[in-house]
């Protein structure tokens, strides 16, 4: 296997004229998002890149590297997947309301919705439920959209009215629209799932179950398979209480402790953003986060160092609410790009076969 990075044309100046008009609009929705948080009185804020921990859920992956001390020692560091941890000792230290504009690292990622550097809208809200930050995605996709001159976003001839409305579905009745599937039949109230009750779900309605699939697997295929082709369309959709056991971050949801307050908002079938009512109790966020790096060991051979410095924050951290937003993917659906490269400024070179 040729492992080495391949020429990219994106600097040639006919594929980058081609490219410019999403370029400059990606500007202009970066800046008509600016003045949003600044009229919003939030605090731009900009974090470090490099973290002990780069995150601990199970199918993220990282990009690693070390430091080195001036008298040779050397250290592992891991480029962010995401602000978030930085942007939560913030809340900690007592900062009220802010926003980032974070360049983020994943690994094993790259394809027409996704690069393996990209840019992520991160903005938290303390002393706030997490239903304003489904207002605010409400109002920036809006603001996205009237930025780029256009009334509709777009993905491959899909759309989504942007100024409608928006759907609020939970991820159960979900499942039982689009898949025929009583999720919550296999969640216990403490959070703990039923594998066998969810595989023998799946099996009825004609779906594949391997051996070794586990719960958070079958889960992930009825989403992909079934739900996701159907969000988005024709008006935004927020898909709301993932299963506890789907929510890492998220506290759970007071209504029915089976799920969490966990979002995500859809627009012609593509996920563009993940908001939550974050967790602060540092003790069952480290039992969660053992949970996810068992788990990532298990499917990938891994493991993630956990920060005991952000554990420590969440002592301290107030009530908050917190999202992330891919601004490249929102971006594409504003200008009418059909792969995200064509909005970044700069590609990553590709690698790989």
């Amino acid at each position: 296997m040729n492992s080495a990075a391949k020429a990219s044309p994106w600097w040639t100046p006919s594929v980058h004229a081609d490219r410019r008009p999403f370029l400059i609009g990606r500007n202009a929705i970066q800046a008509a998002m600016r003045g949003f948080f600044a009229r919003e009185d939030f605090i731009e804020v900009d974090t470090q890149v490099l973290q002990i921990s780069p995150g601990n859920e199970a199918h993220l992956h990282a990009f690693a590297t070390e430091a080195v001390t001036t008298d040779g020692q050397r250290a592992p560091f891991y480029l962010h997947t995401s602000p978030e941890f930085a942007c939560k000792k913030l809340l900690a230290a007592g900062e009220q309301r802010i926003s980032c504009f974070a360049h983020v690292y994943r690994n094993r990622e790259r394809g027409p919705l996704h690069h393996p550097e990209f840019t992520m809208l991160e903005w938290y809200r303390a002393g706030e439920s997490y239903e304003s930050l489904m207002m605010d995605c409400v109002r920036i996709l809006a603001l996205a959209a009237e930025t780029a001159k256009t009334d509709r976003l777009v993905y491959r001839s899909r759309e989504s009215d942007p100024f409608a409305g928006p759907e609020r579905l939970s991820v159960a009745e979900a499942f039982e629209r689009h898949a025929g599937i009583d999720l919550l039949a296999s969640v216990a109230a403490d959070g703990s799932t039923d594998r066998e009750h969810l595989a023998a779900e799946l099996r009825r309605v004609g779906m594949r179950v391997a051996e070794d699939d586990g719960w958070a697997d079958l889960f992930s295929r009825v989403l992909v398979e079934k739900i996701e082709p159907h969000l988005g369309f024709g008006r935004i959709t927020i898909l709301d209480e993932y299963p506890v056991s789907e929510a890492a971050l998220a506290r759970p949801s007071a209504r029915d402790p089976r799920v969490a307050e966990r979002f995500e908002v859809y627009a012609c079938g593509v996920e563009l953003a993940n908001g939550f009512g974050e967790l602060t109790n540092a003790a069952e966020q480290k039992r969660r986060f053992e949970i996810e790096m068992a788990e990532k060991m298990r499917v990938y051979g891994e493991t993630y160092p956990i920060d005991e410095d952000f554990l420590a924050a969440l002592s301290s951290m107030p009530e908050a609410s917190g999202i992330a937003l891919g601004f490249d993917r929102l971006v594409m659906l504003a200008t009418g790009a059909s792969r995200v490269d064509q909005v970044l400024w700069a590609p990553v070179a590709e690698y790989g076969r």
